[in-house]
This record gives structure tokens, sequence and C-alpha cells, in this order.
């Protein structure tokens, strides 16, 4: 339950190397991995750590999930020795690292929620125009067009937002992290939103096991969860933007 950027993990030096004490979680595909990257405080800093899988003290606990299409575990470091020669650059330089790793995984997590988004309502529209109702194409009721063009509204905001992400972290930009969370806070919204309103204008079947809507929610569900909550990027957001132009009393 830890916030983004939150490190709970602790590595201690040895004589031999670093103990790691800490739990991560949840992680995809560790109960698959061989080898995991462990991000770490240490008394210099932030440290990242090339851990293998299967050393003493270290359990990895599959987890269960709302996207089935994905396996996602706990792991537990319980007192876990590892040499000196797991860390991987220096100690206390990780910070900007683990920043960039955020990024990319955000950009890449972005593209993946508006692309299930544009199916979804691809899909959707399809099924508005092919299924009727007294004799008419659901399509063509006021009550859903108004409600289509909203949906559309959201599709291209969020196409927008993603791609802007995806070009600031491309050029390493000092904004980067600003457009990072800010997709992030605004696809985290309005993704499950858009989603969950194909499956309701599909009726029925949209809420049955058999059709792909369900993989396509559970997946931009999940998004909305991971790599930070809508909550923590908005924090986030609210705090690049404060430094850059602090409040006074004076500006009051």
């Amino acid at each position: 339950n830890d916030r983004l950027g939150t490190v709970a993990c602790v590595a201690n030096r040895t004589n031999g190397g670093y103990r790691l004490r800490g739990v991560k979680e949840p992680v995809e595909a560790a109960d698959q991995a061989d080898q995991l990257l462990i991000t770490a405080r240490t008394d210099e800093g932030l440290a990242h750590f090339l851990v293998a899988a299967d050393l003493p003290g270290l359990t990895v606990t599959p987890m269960e999930g709302l996207d089935i299409t994905r396996r996602y575990a706990s792991i537990e470091l319980a007192d876990v020795d590892i040499p000196a020669s797991a860390l991987l650059g220096h100690l206390g330089t990780a910070e900007l690292q683990t920043e960039y790793l955020l990024q990319v995984a955000v950009v890449l997590q972005l593209a993946e929620m508006v692309g299930a988004m544009d199916r979804s309502f691809e899909m959707t529209v399809e099924w508005a125009f092919s299924r009727y109702s007294f004799g008419r194409p659901l399509a063509s009721y006021q009550a859903l067009k108004h409600r289509f063009a909203d949906m559309r509204a959201w599709l291209e905001a969020a196409h927008a937002m993603a791609d802007a992400a995806a070009q600031h972290v491309q050029a390493d930009s000092r904004r980067a992290s600003e457009y990072v969370s800010a997709g992030k806070s605004y696809l985290g919204v309005y993704g499950p939103e858009l989603v969950q309103d194909c499956v309701q204008m599909h009726g029925g079947i949209g809420v049955t096991f058999d059709h792909d809507l369900h993989l396509y929610l559970r997946r931009v569900v999940i998004g909305s969860q991971l790599f930070g909550t809508v909550s923590d990027h908005r924090q986030r957001l609210a705090s690049i933007l404060e430094s850059r132009h602090p409040f006074t009393s004076e500006g009051i």
C-alpha cells in the first residue's frame, strides 16, 4: 500500500556484499523470472540490485489479479544476502534511473490503455449500427449519440496525452515527468469510464465472459492502478507545478 515513490525495501552492507529486507508487490511475471531487478534504500540513497530469484530468504508468492491475461506475484525478501557484484552502478545514484524507468513503464502503459479504449470504442460503434431496437439501429437514438460524442472526445484526448508523454520521454525532456503524470491522471479516470460505457451499450452480451470486452476492461482497470494510482500522479503533478511556480502569500 506504499504510495508512488516510496521504496520500503532496505539494503544493508555486510562483509561480503548486501542484505536485502522488504516486500515488492505486485511484480509482473515474478514467478517466471530467473533474475529480479530490486530497487532498495541504502545509507547513501537508492540503489539497484540484480538478484537471483532462487536465493535463500527470497519468496515469490503468486497473486490473484483482475487481468486474467497476466500474472503477478509478491516478492518477500527476508534477510537475503547478495554479493557486492549484484549492485548495478553505484550506491545512491539510482534515483534518476528509477524515475526514467517509471516514465518508460507509464508511457508503455498509456499506449496499452489507449489501444484498449480505441478497440473497445470501435467494437461498440459497430455494434450500435448493426443492433436494432424497435426497428431502428441503436446508433440512431439521440441519447446514445450524445454519449458516443463524449466517449469520442475522451478517446481523442487520451491519444493526444499518451502521444505527448511518449514524445517527451523519448526526447528526455525536462517536462517528461509532468506529461507522464498528466497522462496517467487522465487515462486512469477516463479509460475505465469509456470501456465501462462500452460494456453497458452492448447490453447483456457485454457482460458475458465469452465477449472480448471484459479483457479490455480488465487491462484498462489494472492499468489505472499500476505504476501509481490517479491520486498518486495528481499529487506528483501538483508537486511538479508547485516547484516551478511556488505559491506565496504575496500572490493571494
